[in-house]
């Protein structure tokens, strides 16, 4: 350091830094001190506001901004045109370095301050004069600027013909202070007064897209970090009431969270997905590398500093006043350091956040605008992950993208550092580590590639999970659980596979690693030895601490590769999706008539406005296609199709309703105003007011997710409602009378069809030809082909031919769906007759306070409890060994500096030297010896010999117990994944079917996707790294202690601190991950009914809408992951900023003992060495136990569901005789009875009707017969066995029942009819034949 500044002041060695030079203030200390330092200062803070949001208002910059800021760049250019004369002038105020280092900084400076200005002018900040510290950090260079100006007069050279550059230098310099000048006029004209920004939020309502009704003002138009100052900023104090909130347990919904900044409210369009998002994110991302870097070459002054403190005490020559200027800088570096990284960690997770909404957003975007035909490649299971999984990736590369550079630069420094220390002898072990980098990328490539297998596996499960979901009440009345628990097992144990080979490759790493430096080091000392040099102590500590710093990148970086690696294969997967072609309305529709669809060929059929065309034809047809083909959800490989006022869209009623989760009249009026006399003429035409006056809310009461607390005639009738509720032009009718019996298909004909539509365009397809009578014209379809077109009265007695009994049966089921209907009602009734019990949904729990006991007891006991103490054990093992092997070498250094013995000449290697504090726990007193020219001991060829076998032995027990410890976390932490799935399957599989309908599917797929990818990956992660930290703090104590017992006056007040600080922290962290968890399910659920009913939504051209709402449930689960990462940097900052005042401690614990002469060296620097890391493993600490438990939270979920949700009773066995004695059952304790002693006997081969009016209970003798609801009193005897007695699963399997909502599980027609596999071909083939489905599934089949 001291040569440092006397070359760069041109002073001598024994006062370097003169303060006080002939009389005036030394022009060196002037520079560097009154000049340099505070314009860092000044660009550091104005770098922390280059991001600031534009306000999007428009308004230009007021005269006073843009004279501060013509005023910067102007100085800007005045200190750097300062550098021609001092470079010419050489010494004439001092050298040239000096001159041109103080100018470059300032010009720098004055840069990036206009830049920032020039960000605030156009923000919020623009109708205000601006952060004020901001403003009065300008002034600090101002002393510098007026010392020199004194001197200029002094001097009487300001003018002076006889040197030129001193009068250009001169003349600059009052330039400088004049546009100083001109710049604090400017920031004193007066202004517009500073709104709040509540007031200024106001002016963009647009942006604010969820609305909070019930909160208050001020939490419901807070706004995160918006017009904030810098001070604010960078301490994170606009979170403060936040936190205060969390502490007091006020965060109850997502409501209680700030909104976005600005900012981060755009979503982006991404149609080349990487392409796009560098162009719109690039920049701002890239920038943000120079945050780092400055953090990083800050992070070096820690160590630097340090070394030159440790050469302090052990040095009797230097004044006690370099001490002081050494913790000064210790604390100056360190803090500035803190607070860059921090605001880069900060930004980098705002893009991140960015990118996230962006890739979502397209990702639901693309989803309602491809056509359905390709949209069948991906199932829903496939994008639900594109969602979670694939946009986690995303975001992870994100963080870790900076890495990929600041890694080989770290590593060619690190290499030239060693070669100036043991020369080309590093060679050798640089081959050894490089060798091992090909084995090292070959591991990586295995783990991509069962990552790459293991998400396709996760696909597969998560798509069937999907499957059973919606089909549980098919499978429960079939008794098919155990088939599909087996099938979603096998998937588990696939994806497992793949998860075991991925842990298990992760812990042949870390032993390579481990065992990595210890094998380096040794082929470098034989190197050495072999090429004639003489091995020293101080070689083995530097070699020793530069090797670490070698392994460091080598070890970070292919895991940074990998990580960039599966962001590249989530990338692709997201881009196959986004480059499906969109629907192209334009291209499809056409002037002509006649359409070929990719299945369909025939003739043009033209329908007229206020036409009632009727389509009629056989099961498989093609009714339906044609009405698919007419909206556009086919592919047209040629003819022509043309509707009149396309934009308008069309009115449709689907074969298969598509109800949504909401309330009846939500699902009526699809996002319309509410018209009061539309709305009952609507409900009257459709048949519904009597079925409103049923339920307990009317048409408030909210139905299951796809209506499955509905009836099919319900939902079919609620869907025409809805839309004839849009008042379309034309309207598609997908069999709409198929649900219904005959009576309320004559009034849905009479007064909907005939009556509310009969202006309308209308083409009607079904089965009940007794109702198309009245059509203007009928057409008929046979093999997608239209058959004839003409009048009723020629087209009818085709159909006739056709045999009845179908019809027959079908209208013999006619009436069981709508008794079905009111079976639900009833069941509607008396489920909700409390109080709000309209809402069928309910919210998904928060459990509120920390992680209960029970939670880390349930993932000890998945793992077991002796694998779980078997690998405490090791890691207990593993830090003793490395905390031993530390002692050793300080021990070792300890004795050569108490032992006589030949002394030898070592060159002075101060700078490399230095670099030993970086990664190494010793490298603090390895320096000693190496300073200036002095002797040094050195060892015999034994001593030398003998403590590298201890080294080496202690090291060699170090890297086997880490990979005893590897292999033992990788196997009990799948272990407990494997148990948890198990147990969560299991429980939900046997859960009654009212959980199933009072629970979205969105928020049930949500355990066994994101929950679940928690427990088998992201919890074991910080789960490791906590375990670590805490073992490693526990070493580290223990060093600490026996080495420096006065650093205990410093860490016992800072463990109270960090106590209050963690604990202020925590439970503010858990609310937030938990509304974050809260707010995810309806994403996943919106998207999952998006899907569903995407013909119905594109058909009505509710796109727009839908994606709002996306937008909306997307936001608010931003806002809350928003505030949890701030809530990181909150404590982070905080950390950081006593780890600078530990620091600083230190090093007056070290000045202190320089005085006085106290302790060991060897046991000081090592003790110095562990407390200069204690602060960070602190922080890491705290960190990775709140990750811990946040990710904890996952095990709560599906603990919650392990635990809590109701399951069935096991069941009797049935064979053919039924009998009901005083049955009664409740559908909840406190309920109306729906059946009240109920009694009647079925005999075996009896064939018996069951007739009643609404709501008398007819289809509630079903749900009690297969037992999804539990009896309150009397008993159900199959075959003279009590019901209750047997499994469920074996009396399920001998009844039969046709449900009444028809639902296909993905795969062949064979698992569909016989999934268990129990039938053979004739008699599948039988069944088809009977149904009519035989040479349509033939046809499917060429």
């Amino acid at each position: 350091m001291e040569n440092i500044l006397t070359g760069l002041c041109g002073t001598g060695p024994e006062d370097p830094l003169p303060l006080w030079v002939h009389g005036s203030i030394g022009h060196c200390f002037n520079q560097l001190t009154l000049n340099a330092i505070p314009h860092t200062i000044l660009a550091a803070v104005s770098a922390c506001f280059l991001g600031t949001p534009r306000s999007g208002s428009g308004v230009p910059c007021r005269p006073g901004w843009r004279c501060r800021i013509a005023a910067s760049f102007i100085l800007a250019v005045l200190f750097l045109a300062d550098i021609i004369p001092a470079t010419i002038s050489q010494q004439e105020l001092g050298p040239a370095y000096l001159e041109v280092l103080a100018d470059g900084i300032a010009a720098l400076t004055w840069l990036t301050h206009g830049v920032a200005l020039l960000m605030l002018c156009r923000s919020t900040h623009g109708s205000t004069r601006g952060p004020a510290a901001l403003a009065l950090l300008t002034l600090l260079p101002l002393p510098s600027l007026i010392i020199t100006l004194v001197w200029y007069c002094q001097s009487g050279t300001a003018w002076s013909p006889a040197h030129p550059t001193v009068s250009s230098r001169f003349t600059i310099l009052c330039l400088q202070l004049a546009s100083l000048l001109v710049y604090v006029i400017s920031y004193l004209i007066p202004t517009t007064e500073r709104h709040e920004f509540l007031s200024i939020n106001s002016s963009w309502p647009q942006d604010q897209l969820i609305s909070e009704p019930g909160t208050s003002v001020l939490v419901q138009q807070r706004v995160a970090e918006d017009g904030e100052s810098w001070l604010s900023r960078f301490f994170y104090a606009w979170m403060n009431p936040l936190m205060e909130r969390g502490y007091q347990w006020k965060l109850n919904q997502p409501q209680d969270v700030y909104l976005l900044p600005r900012h981060l409210h755009r979503a982006q369009e991404p149609v080349r997905l990487f392409s796009v998002l560098h162009a719109v994110f690039g920049l701002r991302f890239y920038s943000l590398g120079l945050l780092k870097l400055a953090g990083s070459l800050l992070s070096f002054s820690g160590p630097l500093l340090l070394n030159l403190l440790v050469n302090f005490m052990e040095s009797r020559q230097e004044p006690l006043s370099h001490g002081v200027l050494y913790a000064l800088g210790l604390f100056a570096g360190s803090f500035l350091g803190a607070l860059l990284r921090n605001q880069f960690s900060h930004e980098v997770n705002k893009m991140t956040l960015m990118v996230r909404a962006a890739v979502i957003s397209a990702i639901y975007r693309k989803a309602l605008r491809v056509g359905g035909t390709r949209l069948s490649r991906f199932t829903v299971g496939e994008i639900v992950n594109f969602m979670s999984t694939d946009a986690s990736r995303l975001v992870n590369f994100c963080l870790s993208f900076h890495e990929v550079w600041s890694l080989p630069f770290q590593f060619a420094i690190t290499l030239y550092l060693l070669y100036q220390q043991v020369g080309v002898a590093f060679l050798g072990g640089l081959a050894l580590a490089l060798l091992l980098v090909p084995i090292n990328k070959v591991i990586a490539n295995r783990i991509m590639m069962s990552n790459k297998e293991m998400l396709q596996h996760k696909d597969a499960r998560v798509k069937l999970m999907t499957e059973f979901l919606r089909g549980i009440r098919v499978i429960k009345f079939y008794a098919w659980e155990k088939h599909f628990s087996s099938r979603i097992n096998a998937c588990r144990a696939q994806e497992l596979q793949k998860l075991r080979a991925i842990k298990y490759l992760d812990a042949v790493c870390v032993y390579l690693w481990a065992a990595l430096p210890v094998v380096v080091s040794i082929v470098i000392f034989i190197t050495y030895v072999l090429l004639g040099h003489q091995l020293t102590a101080t070689k083995v500590f530097t070699a020793l601490a530069l090797v670490g710093m070698l392994i460091l990148p080598l070890n970070s970086f292919p895991w940074v590769l990998n990580g960039t690696l599966e962001a590249k294969v989530s990338l692709d997967r997201i881009q196959r999706f986004l480059e499906l072609e969109d629907q192209d309305l334009e291209a499809y529709y056409a002037l002509g008539n006649g359409a070929r669809c990719c299945w369909a060929l025939g003739s043009g059929q033209e329908v007229f406005g206020g036409m009632l065309l009727g389509v009629v034809g056989k099961v498989g047809s093609g009714k339906s296609s044609l009405l698919a083909a007419i909206t556009g959800e086919l592919v047209k490989q040629g003819g022509r199709v043309y509707v009149c006022d396309l934009e308008q869209g069309f009115g449709l009623a689907t074969q298969e309703p598509w109800i949504q989760f909401a309330t009846v009249r939500e699902n009526i009026l699809f996002g319309r105003d509410y018209d009061a006399r539309l709305y009952e003429e609507v409900l009257e035409a459709c048949a519904l007011s009597e079925d409103l006056n049923i339920l307990p809310a009317g048409d408030q009461t909210e139905v299951g997710e796809n209506g499955v607390t509905l009836s099919g005639g319900q939902k079919a009738r609620i869907a025409l409602a809805r839309a004839v509720y849009q008042e379309k032009e034309l309207y598609l009718l997908d069999d709409p009378l198929a649900a219904v019996d005959a009576d309320v298909a004559n009034h849905l004909m009479r007064k909907c069809i005939l009556g509310v539509l009969q202006h309308k365009t209308r083409i009607l397809c079904t089965h009940r030809t007794e109702f198309l009578e009245k059509a203007d014209a009928l057409v008929l379809m046979d093999n997608g082909r239209i058959v004839k077109t003409g009048p009723p009265a020629d087209i009818l007695p085709l159909v006739e031919a056709i045999p009845k009994f179908k019809d027959v049966d079908k209208r013999q089921k006619d009436n069981a769906p709508d008794e079905q209907s009111q079976e639900e009602d009833i069941e509607t009734e008396a489920e909700e007759s409390s109080q709000d019990n309209h809402l069928l949904r309910k919210e998904e729990e928060k459990k509120e306070g920390a992680v209960a006991f029970q939670v880390y007891k349930a993932y000890w006991l998945a793992v077991g409890s002796c694998l779980a103490l078997s690998i405490l054990f090791s890691l207990l093992l593993m830090q003793a060994s490395r905390n031993i092997s530390d002692w050793w070498l300080s021990h070792w250094i300890s004795s050569i500096s108490q032992t006589p013995n030949t002394s030898v000449t070592v060159c002075a290697a101060s700078l490399p030297s230095v670099e030993l504090l970086l990664f190494s726990t010793v490298g603090l007193v390895s320096p000693i010896q190496a300073l200036d020219t002095a002797p040094v001991s050195s060892n015999t060829s034994a001593d030398v010999n003998f403590y590298l076998m201890v080294y080496g032995s202690i090291a060699g027990a170090n890297s086997l117990f880490t990979i005893f410890r590897a292999f033992l976390f990788a196997y009990g932490t799948i272990r407990a994944a494997v148990v948890i799935h198990n147990r969560l399957l299991q429980r939900v599989v046997k859960a009654t079917v009212t959980f199933f309908d009072t629970t979205p599917t969105g928020r049930i797929l949500n355990r066994f996707s994101s929950d679940l990818y928690c427990v088998d990956d992201t919890l074991p992660f910080i789960l490791n790294i906590f375990l670590a930290n805490m073992y490693g703090l526990l070493g580290m104590l223990v060093i600490i202690t026996y080495g420096l017992p006065w650093i205990g006056l410093v860490l016992l007040p800072l463990a109270a601190l960090y106590f209050s600080i963690q604990r202020y922290y925590r439970r503010t962290s858990r609310e937030l991950k938990r509304l974050y968890n809260l707010t995810l399910s309806p994403i996943y659920t919106h998207f999952s009914e998006t899907l569903s009913g995407l013909s119905s939504i594109r058909a009505m051209r509710a796109a727009e809408r839908f994606e709002l709402e996306n937008q909306l449930h997307l936001e608010q689960n931003q806002r809350c992951l928003f505030a949890s990462n701030t809530a990181v940097q909150w404590l982070d900052i905080r950390l950081q900023m006593i780890g600078v005042a530990v620091i600083t401690a230190i090093a007056g614990i070290a000045i202190i003992q320089h005085q006085k002469e106290l302790g060991n060296p060897g046991l000081v620097g090592l003790a110095l060495s562990y407390a200069l890391s204690v602060t960070n493993l602190l922080s890491g600490l705290i960190s990775s136990f709140t990750m811990t438990e946040t990710m904890m939270v996952s095990v709560e979920r599906t603990e919650e569901y392990t635990t809590d949700i109701p399951v069935e009773c096991p069941q009797g066995l049935a064979l053919g005789l039924v009998e009901f004695q005083h049955v009664v059952l409740a559908y909840r304790a406190g309920l109306p009875n729906a059946l009240d002693g109920v009694s009647f006997t079925v005999y075996p081969g009896e064939k018996v009707g069951v007739v009643g009016r609404t709501g008398s209970g007819k289809s509630t003798l079903f749900l009690a017969l297969f037992r999804m609801l539990e009896l309150k009193a009397g008993r159900i005897l199959l075959d003279g066995v009590d019901s209750r007695s047997r499994l469920s699963s074996a009396c399920r399997s001998r009844l039969a029942i046709i449900p009444q909502d028809p639902f296909l599980f993905s795969g062949s027609i064979r698992e569909n009819l016989d999934p268990q596999g129990k039938r053979t071909d004739a008699e599948l083939h039988e069944v088809l034949e009977q149904c009519h489905l035989r040479d349509a599934v033939t046809r499917m089949g060429e």
